[in-house]
This record gives structure tokens, C-alpha cells and sequence, in this order.
């Protein structure tokens, strides 16, 4: 009875993904004829502010415009990009004077920063987030793959300090964690194969946001999920209990989370976990040029549809009318609200801005939109230290790696007692940092910025531990907020000098950035880097379909990484099923078909070499 049920689900999926087929208009959104020859990397800070800096002003805004997109991190200038390439127009309103969100990168002092984009994965050539980068920057985006050895994952302190390196590749990764855990090749196999299903089976979950909402919560209500799937138990059991299955290793389970994101293993899923470590199974990447370069070429894209990205304008309000349906925006310009007009209206400024701060309280207070704002909590926050070095990553001895650090193995413990600890107590009790350095990655750095080196330093941090200075102004926080950010950035670096002591007469300057600064630069509410939590309840069945692009608000919608999950490819995600929910299109069909396309044309190339 059960599996009748199950083969008539999947039955119902093909007639309904039929139906988006055959019904309505056909947007030709993807073609291998966008692709252009990449062209030189631009330096000129001119030509790069031109296009990244663009002030608004009432007069640039196109006219009879299709969409409006708030935001101008990954999420919302995919969406753009998309409408755009569909021949929509559209204009993207950026509140921070750059846009990028969390590709943006600065300088200061001669030297530049990223602040979101640190290593990236899944670019191997072919692969579909390749295709995707291709497609809406028209082959313009440059990548550097890095080492192997991507990552190194230190546990413990002093003497007692254990040293475990991850390696990429599609049997290097298992084979050098079996050299490093013998006796566990067993759990490590074991773990392998999940990592494999979860990536594979993946795009079951995001079908749960493209399907209609009554046809996924009849599968969810029904149980028939599990029957098509075992990928939607592996998103609902939570990590630890996952790992406790599979070894008994403290360390092991400690590498199999060791990519913090502000939620503990016990309370995250597991499906995210594994999906965040295959990730870089085919090889870590970073942009050439910076991560700002996504924002510079993608930005050509929307503007070729007479569209345009303009900086420096806050969304005040969605404008609704009096069918309740979003009409547009107003852009606050001084005391002045100037209103932007669109039929759609897509919000990438994350499911609690959106709700709670462009709405009018009569309509927050609707009963479904505090259901769904009942469903997601604020992510935790970061802290970044950001430090210049005097030198070339030759002569600093610095290397692309990537390097995480735990006091404890036990992360479950070690991360609940560090949410818990209250602002007094944080000093001196921070458990868990990453150190990247971001120059030795670019092979362009040493031309744009000669004899200069960076390390990027982060932590997570509770919002509650500087909720006193809220509302101050960037820059004029007091004494008390500089010292605990001071103290904190100081505690940071101290550690990170202990892996590399060669460093301690070479660091030029220090800058650091706490969770209000997140807030002033890019709009998050409570200083959260990766949007609303990625806690286990996030990913369930019943809250990954209703969290879809469509919102109770008739034209207005979401994208980014509430929409889908964190990080710059699950922002571009967020971004595809925004994009194929205003079109009414699954544009994940085309795409598939491009990259089949692209892939068979590959083979036949590599035959005729032959």
C-alpha cells in the first residue's frame, strides 16, 4: 500500500513539473552564446566605482520597471540577473554605499579585505554553480583553485593540541582521513556515502519550494517524503546523533562539524553538515581579482536589460495597495521618501527585515506572516579581526590553507557554553576561530597590492554582548565598545600567533568588526552573517516548503539564503528559485540542460583530441 503511494507522489511531481512545462509564457533565459572570452581584470579604482558605487537619485532609476530587488548581496543580483536575462527590467537598491553585501570587499590602509567570501566550492568545471556563475556573469568570473590541502583543523590546546589536515578530491578526502584515523576507515566510508546521498538527492528539498505549496504539504502530512527519499530523514536527524551511529571518536565527529556557521552539532542538521564538507570534495576556489569581482560582472548583466544597481538607498517601506498586493518601495533620501514603482517587489534583506521592517504592523500582524516568522530565529553573529602584514606571502611564510581552531573536541559543550556566557565573561573564553588569508589565495594580489599581505581572523559572537551600544553611530560607540572589540580582536590575534609566530613583527595594522557592524554594513538586524539560523528545525519537511520565494504578500518575495541555505551558493540558489517563482518557470530544468548540453559538447571535443 505504502510504495503505491509513494510511485502515485512521484507520478504527481512529473505531471506537475509537465504542467509548468506546457502552460504559460517561455522566458529563454540561459545560452552558451553569452559567454565571452574573459576579459583583463580591471584595477582602476574609477572604473570600479563606476560600476560598484553608483549613488541613487530619483532620475536613475529606469523607467517602467518589472522588478524591484532590495539587496545587492548574492541572492538579490542573481534574481536580477535572471529577470534580466528573461528581458525584465530591473533595479537593485543597495542601503551600503558598495554593492556586493557580503562580496564587498575595503581597504584600509593599502590593504584590501574581503568579508564574506573566503573559499568557495563546487566550481570544478561543468559543475552546475559554474554554469550558474557563468551564465550571469557571461563567463567573466575568474576563479584560482587552491591547494589540496584546503583546510587544517586544529583541536585542543598546548601540548595536547591535535593537528588533522582535509584534503580535496573525490577519494583523496576519504583516503587522508583514513590515514589520520586508523581503525575508523569503516565510519569514514560510511560517512562518505551519506555525504554522496545528500548531495545528490539535495535537489529533492529545494523541489519542496518549487511545487506548489498544497502538493508538498500533502507529501509532508502524508509521510510519503520518506518513501521517496531517505535525504529528507537525513535532514531532520540532527548531527551528533548522526555521527554517535557511525564512531565513537570524538575527533572524527569534531572534523565531521568542524565548519562552524553559529549552531551546534547537536542542534544542526545533518544534511547541512555533510553537504557543507562535500562541498569542497572536488576542490576549494577563490575569485581572482577579489570577491567584489562577482558584484562588478554581474551588475553588466542587469544593465544590458536597462536596468541598474544603485548604492546608497535604504528601503524605508513596501508600498501595498489596497488589494494588499506590493506596488513598489520608498528609498529614504535624508526626510525625504521617494517611492519606486514595480509590480514585484523582491526582498534579499532576509525573512526578518522583510516582515518586520518594511511592513506596516496591521499587516505583520497577520496571522500568516507570523507563522512564518515563527518558523526561523536569528542566526548568531560574527566577529572579524581583519590584520595587515608587511610582506609577500613568500616572505611571511603564508599559505592558501585555511585553518580552524577548537579548544575542545566536544563542540556540542564548547560552543552551548560560549552562547551562554554573558558579555563579562566572554574575555579570555573564546573556543573556536578560522584564519584565512585572503592575499595568499589571489594570484592577483601581489600586482594590485605589491609587498602587502592579509589574515582574516572570525569568530561567532551573541548580539546580547554588544546590544548596549545599538542605536550609536559607526565610529562614535564610546570608549567601552572600542575596548571590548579591541580586547577581543587582541585575544584573536594572540592565538592565531601561536600557529604562525613568524607574523608578530609583521602585523601593520588591526581592524575588527563586531555584530553591529554587520548591522550598519549589511543590514543585518541582529548582526547575523548568514541570515535567519540554520538550526535542525529549519530544515524539516514542513519548514523548507513553506519558506519558499512566494510570500502571504501578493508580488512581493524573498531570495538569498532564507530562501535556501548559507553561504554564497545557497544565496545563488535562493536567488534561482526566486527567479523561477516571478517567471513561473523552473529554471533549474534549463540550466540542467545547458549544463548537459555544455558537458556532451566537452566529451566530443575531448574524443576529437584524441
Amino acid at each position: 500500500m505504502w510504495w503505491l503511494l509513494g510511485v502515485l507522489s512521484c507520478v504527481l511531481l512529473v505531471v506537475v513539473i509537465i504542467f509548468f512545462l506546457t502552460t504559460g509564457k517561455r522566458y529563454k533565459v540561459f545560452s552558451e552564446k553569452c559567454l565571452r572570452p574573459p576579459e583583463p581584470l580591471v584595477t582602476d579604482s574609477r572604473q570600479r566605482d563606476d560600476r560598484l558605487k553608483r549613488g541613487f537619485r530619483a532620475d536613475r532609476v529606469p523607467p517602467a520597471l518589472d522588478a524591484i530587488v532590495i539587496g545587492s548581496g548574492v541572492g538579490g543580483l542573481t534574481a536580477a540577473a535572471l529577470l534580466s536575462k528573461a528581458g525584465k527590467r530591473v533595479v537593485v537598491l543597495e542601503q551600503h554605499d558598495q554593492a556586493g553585501g557580503c562580496t564587498h570587499t575595503f581597504q584600509n590602509k593599502g590593504f584590501e579585505f574581503d568579508v564574506g567570501i573566503h573559499y568557495l566550492g563546487q566550481l570544478h568545471e561543468g559543475s552546475l554553480l559554474r554554469v550558474a556563475l557563468d551564465q550571469i556573469t557571461e563567463g567573466q568570473l575568474q576563479f584560482t583553485r587552491l591547494e589540496q590541502h584546503f583546510d587544517t583543523l586544529f583541536l585542543g590546546l598546548h601540548d595536547q593540541r591535535r593537528e588533522y589536515h582535509i584534503h580535496a578530491g573525490k577519494t583523496e578526502m576519504a583516503e587522508s582521513l583514513k590515514k589520520q584515523f586508523p581503525g575508523e576507515e569503516e565510519a569514514i566510508d560510511e560517512f562518505m556515502r551519506l555525504m554522496k546521498l545528500a548531495s545528490r538527492r539535495t535537489p529533492l528539498i529545494a523541489t519542496l519550494k518549487i511545487i506548489p505549496y498544497w502538493l508538498a504539504n500533502f507529501l509532508v502530512r502524508s509521510g510519503l517524503l520518506n518513501l521517496i527519499s531517505s535525504v529528507f530523514r537525513l535532514a531532520a536527524t540532527n548531527h551528533s546523533e548522526m555521527m554517535s551511529r557511525l564512531t565513537k571518536n570524538k575527533d572524527l565527529q569534531a572534523l565531521s562539524a568542524y565548519l562552524f556557521y553559529g549552531v551546534p552539532p547537536k542542534d544542526s542538521s545533518f544534511l547541512i553538515n555533510a553537504l557543507l564538507l562535500h562541498h569542497y570534495k572536488r576542490g576549494a576556489y577563490y575569485p581572482r581579482g577579489g570577491a567584489s569581482e562577482f558584484a562588478f560582472h554581474i551588475i553588466p548583466v542587469i544593465q544590458q536589460a536597462g536596468g541598474a544597481v544603485l548604492v546608497r538607498a535604504s528601503v524605508h517601506r513596501v508600498l501595498l495597495n489596497q488589494q494588499g498586493k506590493a506596488i513598489g518601495v520608498t528609498v529614504l533620501k535624508g526626510q525625504e521618501e521617494i517611492e519606486v514603482h514595480a509590480p514585484v517587489v523582491i526582498s534579499n534583506a532576509g525573512i526578518f527585515n522583510t516582515f518586520q521592517k518594511f511592513l506596516p504592523q496591521p499587516v505583520q500582524d497577520k496571522p500568516e506572516i507570523q507563522s512564518l516568522l515563527g518558523l526561523m530565529r536569528h542566526g548568531m553573529g560574527s566577529f572579524l579581526v581583519f590584520v595587515g602584514l608587511d610582506g609577500t606571502k613568500e616572505e611571511l611564510g603564508i599559505v592558501s590553507t585555511n585553518f580552524w581552531m577548537y579548544k575542545d573536541n566536544d563542540l556540542d559543550s564548547l560552543m552551548e557554553r560560549y552562547s551562554y556566557l554573558s558579555r563579562e565573561e566572554v574575555l579570555g573564553n573564546i573556543p573556536m576561530m578560522f584564519i584565512t588569508f585572503p592575499s595568499a589565495k589571489d594570484p592577483t594580489a601581489d600586482i594590485r597590492h605589491p609587498g602587502k599581505s592579509c589574515m582574516t581572523l572570525l569568530t561567532m559572537a551573541r548580539y546580547e554582548w554588544f546590544e548596549e551600544w545599538e542605536g550609536t553611530t559607526l565610529g562614535k560607540r564610546g570608549q567601552n565598545y572600542v575596548a571590548m572589540k579591541n580586547s577581543m580582536a587582541q585575544e584573536m590575534l594572540d592565538w592565531a600567533l601561536t600557529i604562525f609566530p613568524q607574523l608578530r613583527d609583521k602585523v601593520v595594522m588591526v581592524d575588527a568588526a563586531s555584530p553591529l557592524t554587520n548591522v550598519h554594513y549589511l543590514g543585518a538586524p541582529r548582526g547575523e552573517m548568514y541570515g535567519a539560523e540554520h538550526n535542525l528545525e529549519r530544515f524539516t519537511p514542513d519548514t523548507v516548503a513553506r519558506t519558499r520565494p512566494q510570500t502571504p504578500i501578493d508580488g512581493l518575495y524573498l531570495t538569498g539564503q532564507d530562501v535556501f541555505c548559507n553561504g554564497m551558493a545557497g544565496a545563488l540558489h535562493g536567488g534561482l528559485l526566486c527567479a523561477s517563482a516571478v517567471l513561473n518557470q523552473i529554471l533549474y530544468i534549463d540550466l540542467l540542460a545547458l549544463k548537459t548540453r555544455i558537458k556532451n559538447k566537452q566529451k566530443k571535443n575531448h574524443k576529437m583530441t584524441w
